[in-house]
């Protein structure tokens, strides 16, 4: 016999809005938060649910993992970023099934009503059907991913500077990236610069210049998303640095400590203290959930495909964004990529569509404006295209640095970032090597 799943009724934060129409946000990211601020304060009551207490600025990961910065830097509180609005809620938990008929989300066995559901739930890493490659080779989507890299590689260090066997040394002071966008570029960088320059500086017992990282990625060049220009212009810089770049090369196998890739000259093995995985996404399960209760349409990806305002067929209220959704609205037909730009735009514009269709007014129809990609690639140097104006080295950084800066959402997060930025520029000394 099913348990049984009784309503959740919560008390409304304000007895002006126990009759207001309920808004359901499910997912505290880029998209989700932004749906948050814009429903903020208006007359509205708004239930923002995520599994973490906290939203994460996924695009500076790499920098805890490589000890450039700690955890509170790129995470900040849910409640403190929202609590202040009297017309928001938020519930730490996961939600388990969606209820299209009842219109109700089922969260810890019980039931949430919603008049209009926003889904913003985002993705997870895709090891295109080899999980248990998961166990040798850790990705880098959650703050837990990028803590566990960081104590690969500096435990590795330290067994490696005590340790006698030459080999071992050799192993433990390598690492493989596997993904050459812009997750595994900047990862790859930041890990080399690590290595090799505070190697030097602290460790007695080690070579810094034996040290290894390798960049795997199955293309003809890395950034392929980027203008090819640019994408040398990365590639050069890698290698210049250090970093060796294994490219039209497909994993076969991972095991612990080591990666076979299947290259055009032949099969090749990597061996490596830490194995790190860049190399794919897949969207979150609630997607597959959504298609089984209401029949809407999946990409191969798994994404939720939607229409120009972002509902599901025969659902006007029930909104999906983010990284969970297939927007192909667009001019040239193409889907809308994954990532924070048009997330915080389709959460902003979703918000304000959900308030002008309360009030009977009109809205606009939805238009990305794509402001341009960019990828840090080592200290003081990254490419960027900004809507046609390419740039790469030191202008690009600071190009880099300006916009990481200003999609930040917290003050707080942007101070902190800045000043650690300009430590490591002036000393090039890391903040966050400490091994837990």
């Amino acid at each position: 016999m099913a348990k049984e799943r009784f309503f959740l009724e919560l008390t409304p934060p304000s007895e002006l809005l126990r009759d207001a129409p309920h808004v359901v946000i499910i997912g505290g990211g880029f998209a989700g938060l932004k749906a948050a601020h814009a429903l903020a304060g208006k007359t509205v009551r708004v239930t923002l649910i995520d599994r973490r207490n906290y939203n994460l600025f996924q695009p500076l990961l790499y920098q805890v993992a490589s000890g450039l910065v700690s955890t509170s830097d790129v995470a900040s509180p849910l409640r403190v970023m929202l609590g202040k609005s009297p017309n928001i809620q938020i519930l730490m938990g996961e939600v388990t099934d969606i209820d299209p008929s009842a219109k109700a989300v089922v969260f810890d066995d019980r039931q949430l009503r919603y008049d209009h559901l926003i889904v913003a739930a985002g993705a997870t890493s895709s090891y295109f059907g080899h999980d248990d490659w998961q166990a040798h080779a850790t990705p880098m989507k959650s703050l837990s991913d990028a803590n566990a890299i960081r104590h690969q590689v500096l435990s590795a260090l330290e067994e490696a500077e005590h340790t006698s066997d030459p080999k071992r040394r050799q192993l433990l002071q390598s690492v493989v990236v596997v993904g050459g966008g812009p997750t595994g570029c900047e990862l790859a960088a930041s890990l080399n610069d690590l290595m090799r320059h505070t190697l030097e500086r602290d460790f007695k017992q080690i070579d810094p210049h034996q040290s290894r990282v390798t960049l795997v990625d199955p293309g003809d060049r890395v950034l392929r998303a980027m203008d090819p220009e640019l994408s040398k212009a990365a590639g050069d810089h890698l290698k210049r640095c250090g970093v060796e770049l294994l490219l039209g090369g497909r994993v076969q196998a991972i095991e612990a400590g080591r990666l076979v890739v299947n290259t055009a000259g032949g099969e090749v093995t990597l061996e490596a203290g830490t194995i790190c995985w860049t190399a794919g996404v897949c969207a979150s399960p609630l997607g597959k959930l959504l298609a089984e209760r209401t029949g809407c349409s999946l990409d191969r990806g798994g994404r939720v495909e939607v229409g120009p305002d972002f509902s599901i067929p025969g659902h006007p209220e029930i909104r999906v964004v983010g990284d969970l959704c297939s927007y192909s609205h667009t001019a040239d037909g193409k889907p809308l990529p994954g990532m924070a730009g048009p997330a915080v735009q389709m959460g902003g514009w979703v918000a304000h569509d959900i308030l002008a269709h309360l009030q009977n007014q009109p809205h606009g129809s939805f238009s990305f404006v794509d402001f341009g990609s960019m990828a840090v690639v080592g200290p003081l140097f990254a490419v960027a295209n900004l809507r046609g104006l390419k740039v790469s080295g030191s202008f690009g950084w600071l190009l880099w640095g300006l916009a990481h800066l200003a999609f930040m959402p917290e003050n707080e997060n942007r101070l902190s970032l800045l000043t650690k930025w300009l430590w490591v520029i002036a000393t090039r000394e890391r903040s966050a090597l400490v091994i837990q």
